[in-house]
């Protein structure tokens, strides 16, 4: 009998290691493909202590907020002769302060502060140049009833501060503006020899000569610009500070330049007010009792550009400011 139960629990035994798996058990575990298993790997699995969980590499990454970008600041430096060493000033005030313009344009005076400025220099070095320049570095008298200074000199005096580059080749974005002699047109000048240009936009009628560029004379911009905030917008500038030095019709003042000063406010009244309006900020330093070829008082015309660019810094930082949300909102 022991051996008939021992023979039937064997046949038992075999049955049961032959019989398949059950089909439930089957569909509760699917296998995964290669894809999605890697794809549900990183967050199905804990991290080991002390470590993070691997990134996931299908995790797509939220873009950066963009940031906008700082505002284009621009210098329009007016024409006035020696009342032009204000503008001096006021570059300085403003890189004390921590704005530093990238594009500057200029007419006459504000042409040869303006160059000298895009050249790359501080402002503190500009100040320390405007104390210690000659005079006669600029003076080459000739007899011409065109004019009795040829210019060469201011010519040769730019080139040389520049380093001898090009307009197009300064670190800051440059123009002169100058006016055409025979059609009385505008003519901006952003590339070519800047020691030229320079000389073009400062050539003061009856004391200059006119400054002739492949074939064309030029003169003094302060007849057709005598602020050049339109030439500044030209150069791709979001905020204009304009620095007006020029003299207004009801001063009167004797000699020569006295009345040419009289003569230049008149003539371009209208052009000023033109340019002006396009600009966001105007400086107007107190210099008008200055004469316009009184080197001398350099110090007293550049303590008026200091004085009125303080004065202006919350109005100029407010402007920044408002600039800059519209560009974020814009940018959403």
């Amino acid at each position: 009998m022991a051996k008939r139960l021992l023979a039937l629990l064997g046949v038992l035994l075999l049955a049961a290691c032959a019989s398949p798996q059950s089909p439930a058990t089957v569909a509760a575990t699917p296998a995964l493909p290669a894809s999605a298993a890697a794809a549900e790997a990183p967050s199905a699995l804990p991290a080991a202590p002390g470590k993070p969980l691997a990134a996931n590499p299908l995790a797509v990454k939220p873009a950066a907020p963009r940031l906008p970008r700082a505002p284009r600041i621009a210098l329009a430096l007016g024409g006035g002769a020696a009342k032009g060493f204000a503008h001096v000033g006021v570059i300085r005030v403003l890189e004390q302060a921590g704005i530093r313009p990238e594009i500057i344009a200029g007419t006459s005076a504000g042409s040869v502060v303006g160059a000298i400025y895009a050249s790359g220099i501080s402002g503190e070095k500009l100040y320390r140049r405007a104390l210690t320049l000659d005079e006669d570095e600029l003076k080459d008298f000739t007899l011409s009833g065109n004019g009795f200074l040829k210019g060469d000199k201011l010519q040769a005096f730019v080139n040389q501060q520049v380093g001898r580059k090009a307009i197009e080749a300064l670190p800051r974005k440059f123009a002169a503006v100058a006016t055409n002699f025979d059609s009385g047109e505008r003519a901006v000048f952003k590339s070519g020899n800047t020691g030229q240009a320079v000389r073009a936009s400062a050539a003061i009628p009856n004391v200059f000569q006119p400054v002739s560029i492949k074939g064309r004379r030029y003169v003094d911009g302060g007849l057709v610009s005598p602020v050049p905030v339109l030439a500044a917008r030209e150069l791709g500038a979001d905020i204009v500070i304009a620095v007006d030095i020029s003299a207004k019709p009801v001063q009167r003042k004797s000699g020569l330049f006295g009345n040419l000063d009289q003569s230049l406010a008149i003539m371009n009244q209208a052009a000023l007010a033109l340019e002006l309006k396009q600009a966001d900020v105007i400086l107007r330093p107190r210099v008008l009792s200055l004469g316009a070829a009184d080197f001398d008082q350099r110090r007293r015309a550049i303590r008026e550009g200091e004085k009125v660019g303080r004065e202006a810094l919350p109005v100029i930082r407010r402007i920044v400011a408002a600039w800059q949300q519209r560009a974020q909102l814009a940018s959403r």
